[in-house]
């Protein structure tokens, strides 16, 4: 058994994945701003072409529906508004931005077709909540990001984990806490510190098991039961995934009756294939 790690251990290690291209971290640090200027933005994003083409590609999906076909990261923010154009070229660039995973039994496209398709159904539950639809999208793309450090930061331990989680049918932050002492919620919040996410950012990332904490915020009860839904709809197509507990206080919150919900996994499905299609090729 390998000694535990501490909070700690993860921040040191932070310093050896990858970093965001310098206009995405610009961005994200801007999210709870308003007074951006646009032009400047656009202009930096548009010297990173494989970023804009990949943007562009996700403006264009029939997702957002537009009618015209947008061929600059200016016209997209033309369109879209500046909150969505920032979110697609956030998810462009994250799921870009890691390698596999050299850890066994980390299924890396899984990882992602979980978060994107937790973004996708939080944004839909968001907007039936009349919350902020670009937060939910961004802070449901990142929720688990944590286990993507372990995994690239600590693979052999990780493969621990997961081999622990399967043999036990147990949660996955129980399996997490045993083997290695620090769990994919606590590296995800290291993470947010390093790449100076926006408070909002980290609150949801660091609530979204536990939206009934105290001081958790509306968009973790959000991300919480989005994940729940994914979870259910098995989009990530992996087999034997135990869906974490449904926190009763964050379902309550939403108030979602039957036929909110069919139409909830419809959208999410719709979108879901749509945009992964796009950021997974």
């Amino acid at each position: 058994m390998n000694p535990q790690l501490s909070y700690d251990d993860v921040v040191r290690t932070l310093e050896d994945l990858p970093s965001l291209p310098a206009v995405v971290m610009e961005l994200l640090n801007s999210i709870d701003q308003d007074d951006v200027d646009i032009s400047v933005l656009a202009r930096k994003v548009s010297h990173d072409t494989a970023l804009t083409a990949k943007t562009l590609r996700l403006a264009n999906s029939s997702v957002y529906g537009l009618q015209v076909k947008v061929t600059t990261i200016q016209q997209a923010i033309t369109y879209l508004g500046f909150q969505s154009t920032r979110n697609l070229i956030t998810a462009a660039a994250v799921t870009g931005c890691f390698a596999e995973s050299a850890c066994p039994g980390f299924d890396h496209k899984a990882f992602w077709r979980h978060s994107i398709a937790s973004a996708c159904c939080a944004k839909v539950l968001a907007r039936h909540m009349r919350f902020n639809q670009d937060y939910a999208f961004t802070a449901a793309l990142l929720h688990d990001i944590g286990r993507l450090v372990l995994a690239a930061c600590f693979p052999q331990q990780y493969a621990e984990v997961l081999a622990l989680r399967s043999s036990r049918d147990c949660q996955l932050l129980e399996a997490e806490r045993e083997v290695l002492g620090v769990d994919h919620v606590e590296a995800g919040l290291a993470l947010a510190e390093h790449w100076n996410f926006s408070d909002t950012m980290r609150l949801a990332i660091g609530g979204h098991h536990a939206p009934e904490a105290p001081g958790a915020g509306f968009l973790a009860t959000i991300i919480h039961v989005a994940d729940a839904m994914v979870h259910a709809l098995d989009l990530a197509q992996q087999p034997d995934d135990l869906a974490p507990p449904l926190s009763n206080v964050a379902w309550q919150a939403l108030r979602l009756d039957e036929q909110f919900c069919m139409q909830l996994f419809r959208e999410t499905e719709l979108q879901f294939e749509e945009i992964s299609l796009v950021l997974l090729a």
